[in-house]
């Protein structure tokens, strides 16, 4: 089922399934799809393309999708603009839909292909002279080298997992870190994409963490979007090593009190000691 709240979304959306050579049910409005779920169509996948910040058709039909995600019943694909990243993270929540921002017609081909249930068999066809097959294939790296570097990062270590329940209390002993040399290190490392390939350097967890640090310093909050910008990797990506270092403990969401649309995160207490030791231990010279 493709879903989309404008007409060009459809489009867009009815293209990507042409591409990945789905059989497409049908392409509705959000109210439309909502009550489409309601009768409990058989469905291997929906994908939800947006173009603008959610209404209340699109809020409802987010709930219901999420429960089907979270049922495990189809894979869920939202795909949306980085500027409604903020207000959507509202009515997704820790749900097992997939987010695509300002996604790349081969990241839209690779969450589409992983969310649709396995169970159709795939046909023998020549790979060699099919276009979108060669995407999947070059996507399909990609993927996994995204997952091998998740794996690592959510391996399990020698004592238990952090999360809210374990956190230490705040140490007055802690090391002082500077906020400008935090900035400087961050400029640093964003400049040596002005002479070097950007590729070769991404590190979006460590990129993630300076920010958080430096924000906690400051006394500022983060919303997810900007969190984002700060991994200095495509938002989709970034959302990933966002939600697995969430799901570990090293992060935490808190909504904004003062506006429901936003998410904030911020670093977990032993994740902010962890890295002001660090810095007192190698210097602020570690780039």
């Amino acid at each position: 089922m493709v879903v989309g709240d404008s007409e060009d979304a459809r489009r867009r959306a009815v293209g990507t399934a042409s591409l990945s050579e789905v059989s497409l049910l049908s392409d509705l409005t959000p109210a439309e799809a909502s009550e489409a779920l309601d009768e409990r169509a058989t469905l291997s996948a929906i994908w939800i393309e947006l173009d603008e910040a959610p209404g209340a058709a699109v809020r409802r039909l987010l709930d219901k999708a999420g429960r089907e995600a979270a049922r495990k019943s189809c894979g869920v694909v939202l795909s949306l603009r980085l500027e409604h990243l903020d207000e959507t993270l509202q009515h997704v929540g820790d749900s097992d839909v997939e987010l695509l921002v300002n996604a790349s017609e081969m990241e839209r081909l690779a969450a589409l292909s992983l969310a649709v249930q396995p169970s159709r068999e795939m046909r023998a066809h020549d790979v060699a002279s099919d276009a979108s097959a060669a995407r999947l294939r070059q996507l399909s790296e990609e993927v996994s080298r995204i997952a091998t570097a998740l794996s690592r990062l959510s391996s399990t270590s020698d004592g238990p997992p952090l999360s809210p329940a374990t956190m230490a209390p705040p140490r007055a002993d802690l090391p002082t870190v500077s906020a400008e040399a935090l900035r400087a290190m961050i400029r640093a490392r964003r400049l040596r994409s002005s002479y070097l390939p950007a590729d070769l350097f991404a590190d979006p967890a460590w990129d993630m963490l300076l920010d958080l640090l430096q924000a906690e310093i400051v006394q500022h909050r983060v919303p997810v979007s900007s969190l984002c910008i700060a991994a200095a990797v495509p938002a989709t990506t970034a959302l990933r090593w966002i939600k697995a270092m969430t799901d570990r403990g090293l992060l935490l969401r808190r909504d904004d009190p003062h506006d429901g649309r936003r998410v904030f995160i911020e670093m977990a207490q032993p994740t902010s000691a962890a890295l002001r030791r660090y810095f007192q231990e190698a210097g602020m010279v570690a780039v």
